[in-house]
Order: structure tokens, then C-alpha cells, then sequence
């Protein structure tokens, strides 16, 4: 008796998933726990794996089709071990092809060779009409043949160059539709631009003291901790620091009313294999160094394999997204709602700036805070800046919090 492979909660208030991609087709043969279908929601994608060993023997839901939570996508029926060991048995519907047919058909096909008896060919013509040009397959061309048309009396590239002709260009179009994902991420970013006012604000920070400091750690926390010591841990430091300043941009509106958070959840904005995506560090205010690096690390790499989990993706209070490793030198970001600010983090340059009198070469980045004005004032976005500013170009003050 086939079982039925249905579509699992996939976190709270998801109702209804697509299908991504199916990753083994009707008739083939599946292990247990290997994945059978990729299935997206608003908020990540998820590999469904299979229940248990045997053939995919009926599928409900093709590529792009909506399903609901529960609902039954494809049928598999149980295999013994010697039907694993055998291999892949055939679903009912797998089309059966006869190896012996194939001659049989190809003879059927095949034309039947007639003998005739050749008529004599005449003579060619002599004289004048030797000098008509030869046309393929040795025939000789006709008076109106040769007479060269208006065209062909222009001079062009393709008749200097014998029969080469010019190769059109290349002006295919593919057309492919939008994930699931991507389609949520575009209709949350058009509704954050259409609900809130947003305004960025900008500044810069000298980075050569963390640089500095790294430097001189990097070793001994890698091989304490087994991860390196990377910026955003001091970012993600150093906007908590900030955030507990200037609760508002901490905050969101609901409805008439604005929440004040006293927990700080942080959202990193992650290049995934389906896109932009921004799990959430929970609690990380309570992390160490070590721990934020650890976290970050761990959710980098299962945004490219597609295994983040929704609820990892869910929440968040503030978000911090760093398009300098894109090679970005200045962006305005744009706030995930319902979160009041978003931080962007830019590449690190060489610059000349003025230093006590004198001018000097630091390693300089730009900042952007982007801010719902609703419920941040210019006077808190910029001074929210300035402290982050000021923490990272005197890490020492994250320790003693001052």
C-alpha cells in the first residue's frame, strides 16, 4: 500500500507552500531520509526528505503548484531490500521500451531499394555554353540563372568572403518564474517603501583600530574558539550598544501604538542560494564574540544549502546588512518591516583623512542607517550613527560599556 508524502507545518501563520523543484522523478527509487522535493514558502525553502525506502510512484504536485500544509503531494510505495539492491523499479506509469522493437521499426521505415535501368545522359553542350558557371552537384547554370540580381551587384561582406554569412546575434530571452521566496522579499520591500517613512542617514568610521586588534587576536581566537574573529561581531556589539541608547529604533508600530523591546533579536542579511535572506541572532545581547561568529558562520552556510529552518528567519528587532563584501562602497538599505532601522555596512578603503592637524591614510568605511521617521527622529538616527561610530573606533569601550 503506497504511503502518502504530505506537506509539513513549516512554521507558524504558513499555510500554503510551493513546490521548488522535485529531485527525483515517478517510477525512480528513493532511501529513506534522502530529499525528494524542495518546497518554498514566504520565509525560506525547505528540502522535504521521504518517509521511508521504496519507489515514487505517483506525483500530485508539479513544479510551481501550490499546496496546502497537510495536503498529500506524491504517493510511494514500501520496497524490500532486493528491491533496493535491484534498483529503481518502475512506476506504473514509466513508459516500457523492447530493445527488439527498434530494428523491427527502423526496418519498417526503412525505403525499398528499386532498381532501375539509367537513362543515357546527353552530351554536354560545346562551345559557348562551356563557360556557364558550374552549379552544386555539377549542374551547369542557365543564362538566367548567372545574370547577377540588383542585390547581389552591391558589394557586401558575405560575397567578399565566399558563402560565409554574417551570424545573427544572439537575442534569446528566458523566461523564468519568480520563486515563492523572491516574490515575498519583493512585495515586503515595495510595502515598506509604499507604509513607511524612510530616511537614511550617513557617516563614516575609522576602522583601523579593529583592524588593528584583529590582527593581533585573529590567531589566538581562532584557535581557541575554532572561527575567526570577523567585523560583524563587532558591529553586531556595537549596535546593541546603541540600540539600548536609542530604544526607537529598537521599536515598531502597531496600529496607534509603539513597542519599546527590551530584548535585542538581530537580523544578518545573508546572500542564500534563493536569495537575499536575514536570520535572526536571538538573545544576542547575551552572546560573546565567539558566540555571534559561531552563529553567523552556521547560518551563512545553511543559507547556500537551502536548510534554514522559518522560525530562524522570523522576528528580529534590527538588522544589519553588510554590502561591502559585494564590493559596495555607499548604499541606502531598506527597512524589513516591521523593524523601525536597518544598518548598512560598506567596504573598507584606504582614504586620506584629517587627524590632529596632520593628514593621514586610515582604513575608512561609510554607514547608513535607513529609519522609519514615523517613529525615529533625525536627532536619534544621527546620534545612533555617531555612537556606533565611536564604539568601533574605541572597541575597548564594548568591554567596559561606557
Amino acid at each position: 500500500m503506497p504511503i502518502e508524502l504530505k506537506v509539513p507545518s513549516v512554521g507558524e501563520s504558513i499555510t500554503e507552500v510551493e513546490i521548488g523543484d522535485w529531485l527525483t522523478r515517478e517510477g525512480d527509487f528513493i532511501e529513506k531520509d534522502k530529499n525528494v522535493a524542495v518546497i518554498e514558502t514566504e520565509k525560506a525553502t525547505v528540502e522535504l526528505p521521504s518517509p521511508i525506502s521504496g519507489n515514487i510512484t505517483k506525483i500530485l504536485k508539479r513544479k510551481g503548484e501550490t499546496a496546502k500544509v497537510g495536503e498529500v503531494i506524491a504517493l510511494i510505495e514500501p520496497s524490500s531490500k532486493e528491491a533496493k539492491q535491484n534498483g529503481p523499479v518502475p512506476g506504473p506509469e514509466a513508459p516500457k521500451v523492447k530493445m527488439e522493437e527498434k530494428p523491427a521499426a527502423a526496418k519498417a521505415s526503412a525505403p525499398t531499394p528499386q532498381l532501375s535501368v539509367a537513362a543515357p545522359k546527353p552530351e554536354p553542350p560545346k562551345g559557348p555554353e562551356l563557360t556557364r558557371p558550374k552549379l552544386p552537384g555539377g549542374r551547369l547554370a542557365k543564362h538566367e540563372d548567372h545574370a547577377p540580381s540588383a542585390a547581389e551587384s552591391l558589394p557586401s561582406p558575405a560575397r567578399v568572403e565566399g558563402s560565409k554569412t554574417a551570424a545573427a546575434p544572439n537575442r534569446q530571452e528566458e523566461t523564468v518564474r519568480m520563486s515563492k521566496l523572491r516574490r515575498t522579499i519583493a512585495t515586503r520591500l515595495v510595502e515598506a517603501q509604499r507604509n513607511a517613512a524612510l530616511l537614511t542617514t550617513f557617516n563614516e568610521v575609522d576602522m583601523t583600530n579593529v583592524m588593528a586588534l584583529r590582527k593581533e587576536h585573529g590567531e589566538a581566537f581562532l584557535k581557541r574558539y575554532g572561527v575567526k574573529l570577523g567585523f560583524m561581531s563587532f558591529f553586531v556589539k556595537a549596535s546593541i550598544d546603541a540600540l539600548k541608547q536609542y530604544p526607537a529604533i529598537n521599536a515598531e508600530i502597531r496600529g496607534e501604538e509603539i513597542v519599546y523591546k527590551n530584548y535585542f533579536d538581530i537580523g544578518v542579511a545573508i546572500g542564500g542560494g534563493k536569495g537575499l535572506v536575514v536570520p535572526v541572532l536571538r538573545n544576542a545581547e547575551a552572546l560573546s564574540f565567539a558566540e555571534v561568529e559561531t552563529t553567523i558562520g552556521d547560518l551563512a552556510k545553511r543559507a547556500q544549502a537551502n536548510t534554514l529552518k522559518p522560525e530562524e528567519l522570523q522576528g528580529g528587532t534590527f538588522t544589519i546588512t553588510n554590502g561591502g563584501v559585494y564590493g559596495s562602497l555607499l548604499s541606502t538599505p531598506i527597512v524589513n518591516p516591521p523593524q523601525s532601522g536597518v544598518l548598512g555596512l560598506h567596504s573598507i578603503q584606504e582614504r586620506p583623512i584629517a587627524l590632529n592637524g596632520a593628514v593621514v591614510i586610515r582604513s575608512m568605511m561609510y554607514l547608513a542607517l535607513t529609519y522609519d521617521h514615523r517613529i525615529v527622529d533625525g536627532r536619534e538616527a544621527v546620534s545612533f550613527v555617531r555612537r556606533i561610530k565611536d564604539t568601533i573606533e574605541n572597541p575597548a569601550r564594548m568591554l567596559l560599556e561606557v
